[in-house]
């Protein structure tokens, strides 16, 4: 609705590209992903910049057909997840928040998992021992993240995944899939372990200090994040406004 207004009106607009349509859409339905980049390439073509979350996707949208791509990380709020006494006791807590297709066997070696949806009940008939808190915010998801010795991030398609960055922020290491999401989150630091056994991963990153990982944390805030984006905004002033947006169906059909 906004896209459409800011066009009725001659309004100069940004758009921004953090969530992998193509993959999820073609997991779940019968569509070609050449079909959903075809439609999101007509949405986001009239925009002044497309702004990526990682180098590596914004370099895949400008292979893509995608114009005036530019970079917008992602930042936690350092102020909300931080190191705090834990909700329980004890040792080898995991912590899972997040999960796609390759993510549910992850639960048979898990304590904690949080987060809903229609899988739910399945899971936790399937998984007895894992306790499952639903849909955590604020508070209540710092202290879960805090309580953790890992968090397992079993996603193979999120594009950044700001809940690493929480994780981190709140003192446990990062295992997960050895993926372009964990990966552009991570890069070369010390905070986390990748690797297509996330139980190996899990037992790796629990040797890792969480003061390394709090520290990664505390240099990605979202000041630093705004900060990203307004330097965009300046730097695309200049920027001509792009040509009308064509019209993709037929190439759609064609595919």
């Amino acid at each position: 609705m906004v896209r459409r207004y800011c066009r009725k009106n001659g309004l100069p607009f940004t758009t921004s590209l953090h969530t992998r349509f193509p993959d999820y859409l073609s997991v779940r339905a019968p569509v070609p992903q050449s079909w959903t980049w075809a439609m999101l390439r007509w949405f986001h073509g009239p925009s002044r910049a497309v702004m990526a979350a990682t180098p590596q996707l914004a370099s895949e949208l400008r292979e893509r057909g995608f114009r005036n791509v530019v970079l917008w990380p992602r930042g936690v709020d350092i102020r909300l997840f931080h190191p705090r006494r834990s909700i329980s006791s004890g040792r080898g807590r995991c912590f899972v928040r997040r999960a796609d297709r390759g993510g549910k066997r992850t639960l048979r070696r898990i304590s904690r998992s949080s987060g809903d949806g229609p899988a739910r009940p399945v899971l936790e008939q399937k998984y007895p021992q894992a306790v499952f808190l639903g849909a955590l915010q604020g508070e209540r998801l710092a202290e879960a993240y805090a309580s953790a010795d890992v968090y397992v991030f079993p996603s193979r398609t999120d594009t950044f995944g700001v809940v690493l960055l929480e994780a981190l922020a709140s003192g446990p290491p990062i295992a997960a899939f050895p993926v372009s999401g964990p990966r552009d989150v991570i890069g070369s630091a010390p905070v986390g372990v990748l690797s297509e056994d996330l139980r190996e991963a899990c037992l790796a990153a629990r040797r890792i200090p969480s003061a390394v990982c709090i520290e990664f944390a505390a240099k990605q805030t979202w000041e630093a994040s705004t900060g990203a984006f307004i330097e965009s905004m300046a730097d695309i002033r200049n920027v001509d406004a792009p040509d009308e947006a064509v019209d993709l169906q037929p190439s759609i059909r064609a595919s």
